[in-house]
Protein backbone atom coordinates (compact mmCIF):
# COMPACT_ATOMS: atom_id res chain seq x y z
CA UNK A 1 0.00 0.00 0.00
CA UNK A 2 1.24 3.66 -0.57
CA UNK A 3 1.29 6.62 1.33
CA UNK A 4 0.09 10.00 0.19
CA UNK A 5 3.07 11.37 -1.21
CA UNK A 6 3.70 8.22 -3.50
CA UNK A 7 0.82 8.50 -6.25
CA UNK A 8 2.08 8.55 -9.96
CA UNK A 9 0.28 11.06 -11.87
CA UNK A 10 0.09 11.15 -15.98
CA UNK A 11 -2.08 13.94 -16.59
CA UNK A 12 -2.66 13.34 -20.00
CA UNK A 13 -6.50 15.17 -20.21
CA UNK A 14 -4.01 18.54 -19.19
CA UNK A 15 -2.19 17.40 -22.48
CA UNK A 16 -4.68 18.33 -24.77
CA UNK A 17 -4.04 21.93 -23.84
CA UNK A 18 -5.85 25.11 -22.89
CA UNK A 19 -8.88 24.98 -25.47
CA UNK A 20 -10.51 21.44 -23.25
CA UNK A 21 -9.69 23.08 -20.13
CA UNK A 22 -8.41 25.74 -17.52
CA UNK A 23 -5.74 26.17 -15.09
CA UNK A 24 -7.32 26.93 -11.88
CA UNK A 25 -6.15 26.12 -8.19
CA UNK A 26 -8.83 24.67 -5.74
CA UNK A 27 -9.82 27.54 -3.06
CA UNK A 28 -9.31 26.19 0.48
CA UNK A 29 -12.02 25.56 3.09
CA UNK A 30 -11.76 26.74 6.62
CA UNK A 31 -11.12 23.93 9.15
CA UNK A 32 -11.07 21.20 7.00
CA UNK A 33 -11.44 18.11 8.80
CA UNK A 34 -12.41 14.39 7.54
CA UNK A 35 -15.97 13.77 7.15
CA UNK A 36 -16.32 9.88 5.62
CA UNK A 37 -13.85 7.62 3.54
CA UNK A 38 -14.48 4.41 1.55
CA UNK A 39 -11.61 2.34 2.23
CA UNK A 40 -12.43 0.77 -0.80
CA UNK A 41 -12.20 3.44 -3.03
CA UNK A 42 -8.61 4.54 -1.55
CA UNK A 43 -7.53 0.79 -2.59
CA UNK A 44 -8.32 2.01 -6.59
CA UNK A 45 -5.15 4.02 -5.46
CA UNK A 46 -3.41 1.72 -3.38
CA UNK A 47 -3.70 3.79 -0.85
CA UNK A 48 -3.28 2.45 3.00
CA UNK A 49 -6.99 3.82 4.59
CA UNK A 50 -4.93 4.33 7.45
CA UNK A 51 -4.12 7.87 5.80
CA UNK A 52 -7.57 8.70 5.69
CA UNK A 53 -7.01 9.52 9.43
CA UNK A 54 -3.74 12.14 9.06
CA UNK A 55 -4.09 15.81 8.51
CA UNK A 56 -2.27 15.49 5.22
CA UNK A 57 -5.10 13.81 3.95
CA UNK A 58 -7.71 16.68 4.86
CA UNK A 59 -5.73 19.13 3.77
CA UNK A 60 -5.21 17.48 0.35
CA UNK A 61 -8.46 17.17 -0.15
CA UNK A 62 -9.73 20.68 1.05
CA UNK A 63 -7.78 22.62 -1.32
CA UNK A 64 -4.91 23.28 1.04
CA UNK A 65 -2.58 21.31 -0.25
CA UNK A 66 -1.69 20.23 -3.74
CA UNK A 67 0.78 17.53 -4.97
CA UNK A 68 3.86 18.38 -6.97
CA UNK A 69 2.42 16.53 -10.26
CA UNK A 70 -1.09 17.35 -9.90
CA UNK A 71 -2.34 20.17 -12.70
CA UNK A 72 -5.76 21.25 -11.55
CA UNK A 73 -8.06 21.61 -14.48
CA UNK A 74 -11.63 23.49 -14.65
CA UNK A 75 -13.03 21.38 -18.08
CA UNK A 76 -14.93 22.94 -20.60
CA UNK A 77 -18.16 21.80 -22.25
CA UNK A 78 -21.77 22.13 -23.08
CA UNK A 79 -25.47 20.02 -22.84
CA UNK A 80 -28.80 19.67 -23.15
CA UNK A 81 -30.53 20.77 -20.09
CA UNK A 82 -33.98 19.56 -19.51
CA UNK A 83 -34.18 19.45 -22.96
CA UNK A 84 -32.64 22.89 -24.42
CA UNK A 85 -29.01 23.63 -25.42
CA UNK A 86 -26.95 25.65 -22.75
CA UNK A 87 -23.89 26.79 -25.04
CA UNK A 88 -21.23 26.76 -22.02
CA UNK A 89 -21.21 24.59 -18.59
CA UNK A 90 -18.02 23.76 -17.69
CA UNK A 91 -16.93 22.64 -14.03
CA UNK A 92 -18.12 25.50 -12.39
CA UNK A 93 -17.15 23.97 -8.70
CA UNK A 94 -15.17 20.56 -9.63
CA UNK A 95 -11.66 20.40 -10.75
CA UNK A 96 -9.39 17.55 -12.67
CA UNK A 97 -6.63 17.37 -9.86
CA UNK A 98 -5.30 15.31 -12.50
CA UNK A 99 -4.65 11.72 -13.16
CA UNK A 100 -3.24 9.05 -10.99
CA UNK A 101 -2.29 5.49 -12.37
CA UNK A 102 -2.00 2.36 -9.75
CA UNK A 103 -0.02 -0.58 -10.16
CA UNK A 104 -2.60 -2.73 -12.06
CA UNK A 105 -2.09 -0.21 -14.91
CA UNK A 106 -5.51 1.60 -14.66
CA UNK A 107 -5.65 5.31 -14.83
CA UNK A 108 -8.31 7.41 -12.08
CA UNK A 109 -9.04 10.76 -12.24
CA UNK A 110 -9.00 12.90 -9.07
CA UNK A 111 -11.88 15.10 -9.17
CA UNK A 112 -12.82 17.62 -6.37
CA UNK A 113 -15.87 18.94 -6.56
CA UNK A 114 -16.70 21.99 -4.30
CA UNK A 115 -13.00 23.27 -4.51
CA UNK A 116 -14.17 27.04 -5.47
CA UNK A 117 -14.79 28.95 -8.75
CA UNK A 118 -13.39 28.78 -12.14
CA UNK A 119 -13.94 30.45 -15.29
CA UNK A 120 -17.32 28.71 -15.59
CA UNK A 121 -18.71 28.95 -11.95
CA UNK A 122 -21.49 30.99 -14.57
CA UNK A 123 -22.23 33.59 -11.05
CA UNK A 124 -21.92 30.53 -8.61
CA UNK A 125 -20.00 30.53 -5.82
CA UNK A 126 -18.39 27.25 -6.66
CA UNK A 127 -18.84 25.54 -3.53
CA UNK A 128 -20.27 22.06 -2.54
CA UNK A 129 -22.31 22.05 0.71
CA UNK A 130 -22.07 19.16 3.20
CA UNK A 131 -25.32 17.43 2.68
CA UNK A 132 -25.63 16.74 -0.83
CA UNK A 133 -21.18 15.72 -0.62
CA UNK A 134 -22.79 13.28 1.83
CA UNK A 135 -25.34 12.33 -0.73
CA UNK A 136 -23.02 11.77 -3.49
CA UNK A 137 -20.50 9.92 -1.79
CA UNK A 138 -23.33 7.39 -0.28
CA UNK A 139 -24.86 6.94 -3.33
CA UNK A 140 -21.28 6.42 -5.67
CA UNK A 141 -20.44 4.04 -3.08
CA UNK A 142 -23.55 1.89 -2.94
CA UNK A 143 -24.10 2.17 -6.51
CA UNK A 144 -21.01 0.30 -6.89
CA UNK A 145 -21.76 -2.53 -4.33
CA UNK A 146 -24.84 -3.25 -6.15
CA UNK A 147 -22.86 -3.92 -9.26
CA UNK A 148 -24.05 -0.46 -11.10
CA UNK A 149 -21.17 1.29 -13.22
CA UNK A 150 -20.55 4.66 -10.88
CA UNK A 151 -18.48 7.29 -10.33
CA UNK A 152 -16.73 6.18 -7.06
CA UNK A 153 -15.88 8.63 -4.09
CA UNK A 154 -12.86 8.41 -1.89
CA UNK A 155 -13.81 10.99 0.66
CA UNK A 156 -15.74 13.90 2.35
CA UNK A 157 -14.09 16.90 4.37
CA UNK A 158 -16.08 19.13 6.29
CA UNK A 159 -15.58 22.87 6.85
CA UNK A 160 -16.49 25.71 9.04
CA UNK A 161 -16.68 27.81 5.64
CA UNK A 162 -20.34 29.46 5.08
CA UNK A 163 -21.99 29.04 2.21
CA UNK A 164 -25.61 30.21 1.33
CA UNK A 165 -28.07 28.16 -0.52
CA UNK A 166 -32.37 28.46 0.62
CA UNK A 167 -30.78 28.95 4.03
CA UNK A 168 -26.40 29.37 5.84
CA UNK A 169 -25.21 25.50 5.14
CA UNK A 170 -21.55 24.72 5.41
CA UNK A 171 -19.18 23.74 2.78
CA UNK A 172 -17.53 20.62 1.97
CA UNK A 173 -15.09 19.18 -0.73
CA UNK A 174 -16.11 15.24 -2.18
CA UNK A 175 -12.81 13.43 -3.96
CA UNK A 176 -14.76 11.47 -6.83
CA UNK A 177 -12.62 8.76 -8.97
CA UNK A 178 -13.00 8.26 -12.32
CA UNK A 179 -11.48 6.29 -15.47
CA UNK A 180 -12.75 9.46 -17.22
CA UNK A 181 -14.66 12.64 -16.64
CA UNK A 182 -15.69 13.23 -20.20
CA UNK A 183 -19.21 13.86 -20.79
CA UNK A 184 -21.66 13.43 -23.78
CA UNK A 185 -21.29 17.48 -23.65
CA UNK A 186 -17.86 17.56 -24.18
CA UNK A 187 -18.52 16.69 -27.73
CA UNK A 188 -21.32 19.19 -28.25
CA UNK A 189 -19.03 22.28 -26.88
CA UNK A 190 -16.91 21.22 -30.14
CA UNK A 191 -19.79 20.48 -32.18
CA UNK A 192 -21.70 23.13 -32.13
CA UNK A 193 -18.59 25.82 -31.39
CA UNK A 194 -17.71 24.56 -34.96
CA UNK A 195 -14.81 23.31 -34.04
CA UNK A 196 -13.58 20.42 -35.97
CA UNK A 197 -9.74 20.05 -35.15
CA UNK A 198 -10.46 20.20 -31.49
CA UNK A 199 -13.92 17.90 -31.45
CA UNK A 200 -11.53 15.20 -33.37
CA UNK A 201 -8.33 16.00 -31.17
CA UNK A 202 -10.62 15.24 -28.24
CA UNK A 203 -12.54 11.98 -29.84
CA UNK A 204 -9.03 10.62 -30.62
CA UNK A 205 -8.15 11.52 -27.37
CA UNK A 206 -11.17 9.35 -25.98
CA UNK A 207 -10.84 6.65 -28.18
CA UNK A 208 -6.97 6.60 -27.37
CA UNK A 209 -7.73 6.52 -23.53
CA UNK A 210 -10.97 4.46 -23.01
CA UNK A 211 -11.56 2.96 -26.11
CA UNK A 212 -8.15 1.29 -27.90
CA UNK A 213 -10.17 -1.99 -29.12
CA UNK A 214 -12.13 0.24 -31.24
CA UNK A 215 -9.11 1.43 -32.87
CA UNK A 216 -8.67 -1.68 -34.15
CA UNK A 217 -12.35 -1.73 -36.53
CA UNK A 218 -12.55 -0.28 -39.79
CA UNK A 219 -14.90 2.75 -38.64
CA UNK A 220 -13.06 3.70 -35.13
CA UNK A 221 -15.55 6.44 -34.20
CA UNK A 222 -18.66 4.25 -34.96
CA UNK A 223 -17.18 1.46 -33.05
CA UNK A 224 -16.33 3.95 -30.04
CA UNK A 225 -19.99 5.52 -30.46
CA UNK A 226 -21.62 1.71 -30.29
CA UNK A 227 -19.90 0.36 -27.42
CA UNK A 228 -20.91 4.05 -25.93
CA UNK A 229 -24.90 2.89 -26.81
CA UNK A 230 -24.52 -0.73 -25.37
CA UNK A 231 -22.44 0.45 -22.33
CA UNK A 232 -25.70 2.98 -21.73
CA UNK A 233 -28.21 0.59 -22.56
CA UNK A 234 -26.95 -1.72 -19.76
CA UNK A 235 -26.59 1.31 -17.07
CA UNK A 236 -29.68 2.37 -17.50
CA UNK A 237 -31.22 -1.20 -17.52
CA UNK A 238 -29.39 -1.68 -14.09
CA UNK A 239 -31.22 1.50 -12.70
CA UNK A 240 -34.41 1.01 -13.79
CA UNK A 241 -33.92 -2.44 -12.41
CA UNK A 242 -32.78 -2.02 -8.96
CA UNK A 243 -35.07 1.17 -8.75
CA UNK A 244 -32.66 4.12 -9.10
CA UNK A 245 -33.71 7.49 -10.20
CA UNK A 246 -31.08 9.80 -11.53
CA UNK A 247 -33.01 12.80 -11.52
CA UNK A 248 -31.20 15.29 -13.95
CA UNK A 249 -30.10 13.62 -16.90
CA UNK A 250 -29.26 16.35 -19.11
CA UNK A 251 -26.31 15.11 -21.73
CA UNK A 252 -23.63 17.38 -19.46
CA UNK A 253 -24.17 14.74 -16.93
CA UNK A 254 -23.82 11.53 -19.20
CA UNK A 255 -20.67 9.49 -18.94
CA UNK A 256 -18.78 8.55 -22.15
CA UNK A 257 -18.05 5.85 -20.23
CA UNK A 258 -21.68 5.22 -19.61
CA UNK A 259 -21.08 4.86 -15.69
CA UNK A 260 -23.42 7.13 -13.53
CA UNK A 261 -22.62 10.38 -13.39
CA UNK A 262 -23.30 13.64 -11.48
CA UNK A 263 -25.33 12.80 -8.42
CA UNK A 264 -27.96 15.57 -7.70
CA UNK A 265 -31.49 14.52 -6.33
CA UNK A 266 -31.36 11.17 -6.86
CA UNK A 267 -33.53 8.74 -4.88
CA UNK A 268 -34.02 4.82 -4.76
CA UNK A 269 -37.80 3.74 -4.90
CA UNK A 270 -39.59 3.26 -1.62
CA UNK A 271 -42.64 2.18 -2.62
CA UNK A 272 -42.75 1.12 -6.56
CA UNK A 273 -44.05 3.74 -8.70
CA UNK A 274 -43.30 4.17 -12.35
CA UNK A 275 -44.25 8.17 -12.53
CA UNK A 276 -42.22 8.39 -9.50
CA UNK A 277 -40.20 11.67 -9.88
CA UNK A 278 -37.26 12.46 -7.41
CA UNK A 279 -35.94 15.97 -8.35
CA UNK A 280 -38.61 18.81 -6.76
CA UNK A 281 -37.46 21.06 -9.84
CA UNK A 282 -38.50 18.71 -12.60
CA UNK A 283 -41.75 20.41 -12.97
CA UNK A 284 -42.78 18.28 -16.09
CA UNK A 285 -41.63 14.95 -15.16
CA UNK A 286 -39.10 14.94 -17.85
CA UNK A 287 -36.99 12.84 -15.61
CA UNK A 288 -39.36 10.43 -13.70
CA UNK A 289 -38.35 7.19 -13.03
CA UNK A 290 -39.97 5.25 -16.58
CA UNK A 291 -38.68 8.17 -18.76
CA UNK A 292 -35.18 7.47 -17.59
CA UNK A 293 -35.28 4.58 -20.78
CA UNK A 294 -36.48 7.23 -23.23
CA UNK A 295 -34.34 10.03 -22.01
CA UNK A 296 -31.03 7.80 -22.40
CA UNK A 297 -31.94 7.13 -25.77
CA UNK A 298 -33.13 11.11 -26.11
CA UNK A 299 -29.24 11.54 -24.90
CA UNK A 300 -27.28 9.27 -27.18
CA UNK A 301 -29.26 10.69 -30.12
CA UNK A 302 -27.72 14.33 -28.97
CA UNK A 303 -23.88 12.63 -28.63
CA UNK A 304 -25.28 11.33 -32.30
CA UNK A 305 -25.93 14.79 -34.08
CA UNK A 306 -22.52 15.69 -32.39
CA UNK A 307 -20.55 12.97 -33.82
CA UNK A 308 -21.97 13.67 -37.90
CA UNK A 309 -18.60 14.93 -38.73
CA UNK A 310 -16.93 11.34 -38.31
CA UNK A 311 -19.78 9.21 -38.70
CA UNK A 312 -22.80 9.36 -41.46
CA UNK A 313 -26.24 10.04 -40.40
CA UNK A 314 -27.60 6.16 -41.65
CA UNK A 315 -24.94 4.24 -39.45
CA UNK A 316 -25.36 6.68 -36.67
CA UNK A 317 -29.33 5.83 -36.71
CA UNK A 318 -28.79 2.10 -37.01
CA UNK A 319 -26.52 2.32 -34.20
CA UNK A 320 -28.95 4.19 -32.07
CA UNK A 321 -31.71 1.52 -33.19
CA UNK A 322 -29.60 -0.96 -30.93
CA UNK A 323 -30.42 0.74 -27.74
CA UNK A 324 -33.90 -0.44 -26.97
CA UNK A 325 -33.26 -4.09 -28.10
CA UNK A 326 -29.90 -3.80 -25.79
CA UNK A 327 -31.48 -2.17 -22.52
CA UNK A 328 -35.03 -4.82 -22.89
CA UNK A 329 -32.37 -7.54 -23.26
CA UNK A 330 -30.76 -6.66 -19.84
CA UNK A 331 -33.62 -5.99 -18.19
CA UNK A 332 -35.27 -8.52 -18.34
CA UNK A 333 -32.77 -10.83 -17.75
CA UNK A 334 -31.88 -8.60 -14.31
CA UNK A 335 -35.80 -9.39 -13.23
CA UNK A 336 -35.72 -12.82 -13.95
CA UNK A 337 -33.04 -13.17 -11.97
CA UNK A 338 -34.27 -10.70 -9.07
CA UNK A 339 -37.41 -13.15 -9.58
CA UNK A 340 -35.55 -16.23 -9.03
CA UNK A 341 -35.63 -17.43 -12.39
CA UNK A 342 -32.52 -18.67 -14.45
CA UNK A 343 -34.18 -19.86 -17.92
CA UNK A 344 -36.06 -17.58 -20.27
CA UNK A 345 -39.68 -18.06 -20.89
CA UNK A 346 -42.19 -16.31 -23.72
CA UNK A 347 -44.31 -14.63 -21.50
CA UNK A 348 -42.05 -13.76 -18.67
CA UNK A 349 -42.19 -9.91 -19.76
CA UNK A 350 -45.94 -10.35 -18.97
CA UNK A 351 -45.29 -11.69 -15.88
CA UNK A 352 -42.74 -8.87 -14.77
CA UNK A 353 -44.96 -6.39 -16.07
CA UNK A 354 -47.99 -7.65 -14.49
CA UNK A 355 -46.08 -7.93 -10.94
CA UNK A 356 -45.34 -4.38 -11.14
CA UNK A 357 -48.85 -3.12 -12.09
CA UNK A 358 -49.92 -5.14 -8.70
CA UNK A 359 -47.20 -3.51 -6.70
CA UNK A 360 -48.03 0.41 -8.09
CA UNK A 361 -51.62 -0.04 -7.32
CA UNK A 362 -50.60 -1.13 -4.29
CA UNK A 363 -47.63 0.65 -2.85
CA UNK A 364 -45.62 -2.25 -2.42
CA UNK A 365 -42.41 -1.47 -1.01
CA UNK A 366 -39.92 -2.20 -4.36
CA UNK A 367 -36.61 -3.79 -2.71
CA UNK A 368 -37.99 -5.46 0.20
CA UNK A 369 -40.61 -7.61 -2.08
CA UNK A 370 -37.66 -8.94 -4.13
CA UNK A 371 -35.59 -9.71 -0.98
CA UNK A 372 -38.68 -11.46 0.79
CA UNK A 373 -39.79 -13.55 -2.27
CA UNK A 374 -36.42 -15.72 -2.06
CA UNK A 375 -36.55 -15.71 1.67
CA UNK A 376 -39.14 -19.09 1.51
CA UNK A 377 -40.40 -21.31 -0.87
CA UNK A 378 -42.23 -19.53 -3.87
CA UNK A 379 -45.60 -20.71 -2.28
CA UNK A 380 -44.76 -19.77 1.22
CA UNK A 381 -43.41 -16.34 0.16
CA UNK A 382 -46.37 -15.99 -2.00
CA UNK A 383 -49.02 -15.94 1.19
CA UNK A 384 -46.31 -14.01 3.18
CA UNK A 385 -46.14 -11.64 0.79
CA UNK A 386 -50.19 -10.84 -0.06
CA UNK A 387 -50.67 -9.28 2.96
CA UNK A 388 -49.24 -6.15 1.09
CA UNK A 389 -51.74 -6.14 -1.92
CA UNK A 390 -55.38 -4.24 -2.25
CA UNK A 391 -56.50 -5.86 -4.96
CA UNK A 392 -55.75 -9.62 -3.54
CA UNK A 393 -57.43 -11.91 -6.22
CA UNK A 394 -55.00 -10.40 -8.68
CA UNK A 395 -52.41 -10.79 -6.86
CA UNK A 396 -53.61 -14.48 -5.92
CA UNK A 397 -53.89 -15.09 -10.05
CA UNK A 398 -50.21 -13.58 -10.58
CA UNK A 399 -48.99 -16.06 -7.22
CA UNK A 400 -50.15 -18.82 -9.03
CA UNK A 401 -48.66 -18.29 -12.58
CA UNK A 402 -45.18 -17.34 -10.72
CA UNK A 403 -45.27 -20.39 -8.37
CA UNK A 404 -46.00 -22.53 -11.83
CA UNK A 405 -43.31 -20.74 -13.08
CA UNK A 406 -40.23 -21.67 -10.52
CA UNK A 407 -41.91 -25.10 -10.87
CA UNK A 408 -40.81 -25.53 -14.80
CA UNK A 409 -37.12 -24.24 -13.84
CA UNK A 410 -36.92 -27.69 -12.07
CA UNK A 411 -35.72 -29.35 -8.58
CA UNK A 412 -33.83 -26.86 -6.73
CA UNK A 413 -33.21 -26.84 -3.26
CA UNK A 414 -34.56 -23.84 -1.32
CA UNK A 415 -31.37 -23.02 0.61
CA UNK A 416 -29.65 -22.63 -3.03
CA UNK A 417 -32.30 -20.55 -4.16
CA UNK A 418 -32.52 -18.66 -1.38
CA UNK A 419 -28.95 -17.86 -1.53
CA UNK A 420 -29.27 -16.92 -5.35
CA UNK A 421 -31.89 -14.47 -5.20
CA UNK A 422 -30.43 -12.73 -2.11
CA UNK A 423 -27.22 -12.87 -4.29
CA UNK A 424 -29.14 -9.92 -6.68
CA UNK A 425 -31.74 -8.46 -4.27
CA UNK A 426 -30.07 -5.94 -1.98
CA UNK A 427 -31.15 -6.21 2.01
CA UNK A 428 -30.47 -2.64 2.29
CA UNK A 429 -30.58 0.28 0.07
CA UNK A 430 -30.13 4.19 0.50
CA UNK A 431 -33.61 5.10 1.08
CA UNK A 432 -33.44 8.87 1.30
CA UNK A 433 -35.03 9.40 4.65
CA UNK A 434 -31.42 6.96 6.07
CA UNK A 435 -29.39 9.83 4.28
CA UNK A 436 -31.49 12.40 5.69
CA UNK A 437 -30.90 10.97 9.10
CA UNK A 438 -26.98 11.03 8.45
CA UNK A 439 -26.80 14.30 7.10
CA UNK A 440 -29.10 16.15 10.29
CA UNK A 441 -26.34 14.33 12.23
CA UNK A 442 -23.49 15.14 10.25
CA UNK A 443 -24.50 18.76 10.25
CA UNK A 444 -24.13 18.59 14.33
CA UNK A 445 -20.49 17.58 13.91
CA UNK A 446 -21.65 13.93 14.53
CA UNK A 447 -20.20 11.62 11.78
CA UNK A 448 -20.92 8.28 13.04
CA UNK A 449 -24.21 7.93 11.35
CA UNK A 450 -22.72 8.57 8.04
CA UNK A 451 -19.93 6.31 8.41
CA UNK A 452 -22.02 3.53 9.96
CA UNK A 453 -24.60 3.86 7.03
CA UNK A 454 -21.96 4.18 4.51
CA UNK A 455 -20.38 0.78 5.97
CA UNK A 456 -24.01 -1.47 5.60
CA UNK A 457 -24.65 -0.05 2.41
CA UNK A 458 -21.01 -1.22 1.13
CA UNK A 459 -22.44 -5.04 1.71
CA UNK A 460 -26.07 -4.55 0.52
CA UNK A 461 -26.65 -8.44 0.02
CA UNK A 462 -25.50 -9.93 3.36
CA UNK A 463 -28.01 -9.70 6.41
CA UNK A 464 -25.59 -7.44 9.30
CA UNK A 465 -26.07 -8.51 12.71
CA UNK A 466 -27.85 -5.11 15.03
CA UNK A 467 -28.54 -3.25 11.40
CA UNK A 468 -32.08 -4.56 11.22
CA UNK A 469 -33.55 -0.86 11.49
CA UNK A 470 -31.50 -0.26 8.17
CA UNK A 471 -33.73 -2.88 6.20
CA UNK A 472 -37.45 -1.76 7.64
CA UNK A 473 -39.63 0.31 5.26
CA UNK A 474 -39.51 3.98 5.41
CA UNK A 475 -41.54 5.87 7.77
CA UNK A 476 -44.12 7.58 6.07
CA UNK A 477 -42.33 11.31 6.20
CA UNK A 478 -39.13 9.40 4.71
CA UNK A 479 -41.32 8.94 1.50
CA UNK A 480 -41.86 12.73 1.17
CA UNK A 481 -38.57 14.12 1.44
CA UNK A 482 -38.32 16.92 -1.16
CA UNK A 483 -35.03 17.31 -3.03
CA UNK A 484 -33.91 19.40 -5.67
CA UNK A 485 -30.57 20.38 -7.82
CA UNK A 486 -29.41 22.64 -5.06
CA UNK A 487 -26.59 21.66 -3.76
Amino acid sequence: MKALDELTFDNRFDRLGDAFSAHVLPEPIDNPRLVVASPAAMALLDLDPSVAETPEFAELFSGHKLWADAIPRAMVYSGHQFGSYNPQLGDGRGLLLGEVYNEAGEHWDLHLKGAGQTPFSRMGDGRAVLRSSIREFLASEALNALNIPTTRALCVIGSDTPVWREKQERAAMILRLAPSHVRFGHFEYFYYTKRPEQQKELGDHVLAMHFPQCLEQPEPYLAMFREVVERNAELIAKWQAYGFCHGVMNTDNMSILGITFDFGPFAFLDDFDANFICNHSDDQGRYSFSNQVPIGQWNLSALAQALTPFISVEALRETLGLYLPLFQAHYLDLMRRRLGLTTAEDDDQKLLESLLQLMQNSSVDYSLFFRRLGDQTPEQAITRLRDDFVDLKGFDAWGELYVARVSREGTLDQEQRRQRMHAVNPLYILRNYLAQNAIEAAQNGDYSEVRRLHTVLSNPFEEQPGMESYAERPPEWGKHLEISCSS
